[in-house]
């Protein structure tokens, strides 16, 4: 228990020393007007208070990667743990202020516009589509995950959950941000909280040892997979996820100052820094050994893992609860990954979201394609969504270090995570079945290279001068 307590400590440490330290080195501007206060169309830029703005960015970022992905990984031990807390403090949080706060000085631009700004058109077009692609992928993964536990929880059929919650994501992707999200997403915050601190209190009571394999960094898991680059990939959300860099924008555009991004865009993060802690914690303790958790989810997926810790901890009543809180989160979302999907094709089609026709003309297109998506197999669109992720996080940390250099700041928080999981991806996507099945003693250093190659652009390109970028975006910045 020590031990978990002591993660939650260095995370809300983290939250407090380092979190102010990035604010500080962003430069924030409370005096400023932001885009929900100078761009209210009572639609997407909508004026919220903070405790909302905070809980929906939560709800936004926290889908199954914070469940799912901790507990495979909690198949690598307790390991899982450290990257969970350092990745998320130093690496996680700072990316999900940066693309926040980028996009709150942008305008409330989406992060294709945002990366555009700072690494150039050609970043900006291939942001553009790859973004587009990893929220259909979202949007399908967190449909059929959510529908599955719906699923066995009621006996019906999963095709019928599907449909239920693909016209409930075309009603939220549609209606002004304020009407369903900004009303019942609070409501549904505290069903989060009871999930989680339940399931904590329900494994403190019970006769499960905390990490039942006891504490070590070995790598302990059954199929021998190594730890680099697979561990920094399996756990996304919870330690550093790009799908972040596509939500943040819409709180962006519902902040009413900059003295609260700390709060709602690092803090958020923290947050569910926590949640994976707590799942990664339960994976590692409620099973006798790393084999035994890899039996169930051989025979059900993480989503037997979930239904199997709920009803066990927390018996038949206070485990549906706390299934439901965790279909809250997949479902909280996905409705706003379609969303912000809408709004970065719309932003690139140059449509006007105001009318609802004009918004339905880019969400229809949207919902049949990811209908199409979800009939693919999910264990191939998880791996998929998996590197698309992560990728999508490298290139936002990467517009963060250029924005910071061409600034004079101190781009080093930004460049090193940046740098890191350049490595990551790339020697995952060299030695991966769906990448190009390299052998990692090829991959690794192939991976390794590219990201010391990219490393050596960003110092070499020098302090962009404020003239190569357009007069809008210039003035943008300095409204």
């Amino acid at each position: 228990m020590q031990w978990f307590l002591l993660g939650v400590a260095l995370l809300i440490g983290g939250y407090f020393i380092y979190g102010k330290i990035i604010e500080r080195i962003f430069g924030i501007r409370p005096e400023r007007r932001t885009p929900a206060i100078a761009n209210n169309d009572g639609v997407d830029y909508v004026p919220m208070s903070t405790g909302k703005v905070y809980l929906v960015q939560l709800l936004n970022i926290a889908g199954l990667g914070p469940i799912f992905g901790p507990i495979l990984g909690a198949l690598y031990g307790p390991v899982a743990l450290l990257w969970i807390v350092f990745g998320c403090v130093f690496a996680g949080a700072v990316h999900d202020y940066f693309s926040g706060m980028l996009s709150v000085r942008a305008g409330g631009a989406s992060v294709p516009t945002v990366v555009g700004r700072e690494l150039g058109s050609v970043a900006r077009h291939f942001m553009n589509g790859f973004a587009v692609l990893l929220l259909l992928l979202v949007g399908v993964v967190f449909v059929l995950g959510p529908a599955k536990l719906l699923g066995n929880l009621s006996g019906t059929a999963v095709p019928v959950w599907v449909a239920v919650i693909f016209g409930y994501y075309l009603v939220a992707t549609v209606v002004p941000v304020d009407k369903i999200i900004g009303r019942f997403y609070p409501l549904f915050g505290a069903l989060l909280v009871f999930m989680s601190v339940g399931l904590l209190v329900g494994l403190a009571v019970s006769d499960k040892p905390f990490y039942a394999t006891g504490i070590t960094l070995d790598n302990l898991h059954p199929n021998d997979l190594p730890l680099w680059p697979l561990l920094f990939i399996t756990i996304a959300c919870g330690a550093l996820s790009g799908f972040h860099a596509t939500q943040s924008p819409l709180m962006a555009r519902c902040m009413e100052n900059e003295n609260n991004g700390r709060f709602v865009f690092y803090g958020a993060m923290i947050g569910e820094g926590v949640i994976a802690l707590i799942w990664a914690t339960l994976g590692m303790s409620f099973y006798d050994s790393p084999d035994a958790l890899n039996a169930t989810l051989a025979n059900g997926g993480p989503a037997a893992v979930v239904n199997d810790v709920a009803t066990s901890l927390l018996g038949a009543t206070g485990g549906i609860l706390a299934i439901l809180g965790v279909v809250v989160l997949p479902i909280t979302s996905g409705d706003t990954s379609f969303r912000a999907a809408r709004l970065i094709l719309s932003d690139f089609l140059k449509f006007d979201q105001k009318p609802v026709a004009k918004r339905l003309m880019v969400a229809l297109p949207l919902f049949a394609v990811g209908f199409l998506v979800s009939q693919m197999d999910f264990n191939l669109i998880w791996r998929y969504f998996g590197w698309a992720n992560q990728m999508t996080a490298v290139i936002m940390l990467w517009a963060a270090a250029a924005w910071l250099k061409r600034h004079d700041k101190f781009h080093w928080v930004c460049t090193v995570p940046a740098t890191f999981m350049t490595g990551v991806v790339n020697a995952y996507l060299l030695s991966a079945e769906i990448g190009f099945g390299l052998p990692l003693s090829l991959a690794g250093p192939i991976g390794i290279t590219s990201s010391v190659v990219v490393l050596a652009w960003l110092l070499r390109r020098g302090r962009r001068d404020k003239d190569e970028l357009d007069a809008p975006a210039i003035a943008a910045e300095q409204a």
